[in-house]
């Protein structure tokens, strides 16, 4: 994949987990309830139709302030790949003010572990620039951080 440097943001790390763990925290509510938003922030709600063109919504809460995020899954290929964006919301319905696409990649590292790869692809420099100042690289790396520690809890089950 061609990454535009003007509009994309990228963050890769390995993480000490099986792919199918990681998928399965991605691909299901209850999981993604629990490291989807770096802490103290929390995820108050999840909906996952896990499709293309199918829902994916959360309800965040940072600082007690409800967010509410809606979204289509782009493309599923099981056990490798979601790309999904909130510029539609279910049914195709165009967003006011779309902020971006997400990219997320899980590839096998040979080691039993799992390199993840996210993208985030804005619709202009202003708004990349907006999601790196918003702190994407630590924000990411700390959801990538808390993934890797609830999915190793999964692993021990």
């Amino acid at each position: 994949m061609n990454l535009d440097p003007e509009t994309d943001l990228s963050f890769t790390r390995t993480l000490n987990a099986p792919r199918a763990i990681l998928w399965e925290c991605w691909t299901t509510p209850e999981h993604i309830m629990k490291f989807f938003i770096p802490e103290p922030h929390s995820i108050d709600a999840c909906e996952i139709d896990l499709r293309v063109g199918g829902k994916f919504n959360t309800t965040m809460n940072v600082n007690g302030e409800k967010m509410e995020n809606t979204g289509v899954y782009l493309e599923v290929v099981d056990g490798k790949r979601l790309v999904f964006t909130d510029s539609y919301s279910e049914g195709w319905k165009p967003a006011a003010e779309p902020f971006m696409t997400a990219i997320v990649e899980f590839e096998d590292d040979g080691k039993g572990g799992t390199t993840y790869t996210a993208i985030a692809r804005h619709r202009s420099p202003e708004a990349r620039k907006a999601h790196e100042d918003m702190g994407f690289f630590d924000g990411w790396g700390t959801v990538a951080t808390q993934l890797e520690q609830y999915a190793q809890s999964l692993a021990k089950h």
